[in-house]
């Protein structure tokens, strides 16, 4: 599957689409100055268009595709795919690679265009040479999913659930179920030498023993850090609503009922996990979801930037954002009782053990934009994401609190989707205000 390594450019569509946002954000001229950059951003310095039409989508600085990244990198072009028909394609083609990619090796994150080696390390575990990283993260098969699924409904194109979207869900859910008991069942293993524990998983490989919740394993979180105990509250609430996805897809496109009753047997043993062993009666915050449980009683109580987090459970469709346990745990990681909570001079908000003490995440930022409904909230968020780019237009990783100059990865396009995505969200709540 040859490259062919030619930029995109804005479809006349798009650029209409961009036109008329920044006309509506002419009372916030920082956001409206740097609206184009950061929603272009994946489409013409991303996307690499493979010969057999399928589409490669690279993270930015880094010159491999993660299905999560790339999924969430197109997510803020939905809403033109059904009338735009060039973006329609890229958007499939991606689809179409990312279904690839699982039947290469669902247990791996990352990806290389071609067989060629490349990666980042020779970790102790399968590898091969289309693999740039194997490190196993839930999210990693649920972003693929939930795309495909928004982009049916956006378009209402069927064309993609063929013979290989059908096995890859049944490959899925038989992962999912291998990993409700890793300990027993799961032949996964990674080590990474000579690295920081954070990159590497510990008991030889196997990570911290767990007990049977329901919850399905991961070993790692979407900010590829391992997981400290493996029942990874977020992603498994992604996978309930991933797996609901599933099921309405078996239902409706495959006439399945076998499928569409796997997937949801195992939806309900997730939920019922996730419900009964990762939440904690906080003495200050009442009923929150804890980060990570090893389902022995242990529980994590933070959250992280990366997405799924704590932070979007509404985003991702577990909860709504007024639901009780979720504004409390919002209270509690919107606080510095979150041990990645930072409050400076530039801003204030989530940050991450992927990068240093004291960087707060554009990504964070733009995530509680988009799981507010307070308009005051919002446009602070739009002042500190306008104001901490270091005069680049462009969304970072992470940035010091007090002093935005300092920042992490000044090409992530995961970052400036998201943003495009919060700023579109602010305007049609704005115009439904009117």
């Amino acid at each position: 599957m040859t490259l062919i390594d030619t930029p995109l450019t804005l479809t006349p569509a798009m650029e209409q689409y961009v036109q008329r946002i920044e006309q509506q954000l002419e009372d916030f001229p920082d956001v409206q100055r740097m609206f184009r950059g950061c929603y272009a951003s994946t489409y013409e310095t991303t996307i690499r268009v493979m010969e057999d039409g399928s589409s490669f989508v690279i993270t930015g600085d880094i010159p491999a595709m993660w299905l999560r990244d790339s999924a969430a990198q197109v997510r803020h072009y939905l809403p033109l795919a059904a009338e735009d028909a060039e973006l329609s394609e890229r958007i499939a083609g991606l689809i179409r690679r990312q279904l690839f990619c699982i039947s290469l090796d669902p247990y791996a994150n990352a990806f290389n265009p071609e067989p060629n080696d490349a990666r980042y390390d020779e970790d102790l575990t399968e590898l091969t040479p289309w693999i740039w990283e194997r490190k196993y993260e839930i999210d990693s098969l649920c972003y693929p999913i939930q795309l495909s699924y928004l982009f049916w409904r956006q378009t209402g194109r069927t064309d993609l659930f063929d013979t290989s979207f059908y096995q890859t869900m049944h490959r899925i859910i038989d992962l999912w179920i291998v990993e409700q008991r890793h300990d027993e069942r799961s032949p996964y293993h990674f080590i990474r030498e000579h690295c920081p524990p954070s990159d590497t998983l510990r008991n030889n490989g196997r990570g911290m023993p767990t007990s049977y919740t329901g919850m399905t394993w991961s070993g790692f979180r979407p900010s590829d850090d391992a997981c400290t105990f493996g029942y990874l509250i977020p992603s498994n609430m992604f996978a309930v609503v991933v797996l609901g996805y599933m099921a309405e897809i078996a239902r409706e496109i495959y006439n399945d009922e076998r499928l569409r009753a796997r997937a949801q047997k195992l939806q309900e043993e997730i939920e019922f996990g996730i419900e009964h062993y990762g939440t904690v009666l906080h003495p200050t915050y009442g009923k929150i979801y804890a980060y990570e449980t090893g389902g022995q009683g242990n529980h994590h109580l933070m959250d992280d930037a990366n997405v799924p987090s704590l932070l979007s459970i509404p985003y991702l469709g577990y909860r709504d954002a007024d639901d009780a346990v979720y504004q409390n745990t919002r209270r509690f990681i919107l606080s510095e009782d979150n041990p990645y909570y930072f409050t400076g001079t530039a801003a204030s908000g989530i940050g991450s053990p992927h990068t240093p003490p004291s960087y707060i995440w554009h990504i964070a930022l733009s995530m509680q934009g988009l799981t507010s409904n307070d308009p005051e909230e919002m446009k602070q968020l739009l002042h500190w994401l306008s104001t901490t780019h270091d005069g680049t237009g462009l969304m970072h990783e992470g940035f010091h609190k007090d002093d935005p100059a300092q920042y992490t990865r000044p090409w992530f396009a995961w970052s400036n989707s998201v943003f495009a995505e919060f700023v579109i969200r602010f305007i049609e709540r704005c115009d439904k205000e009117e």
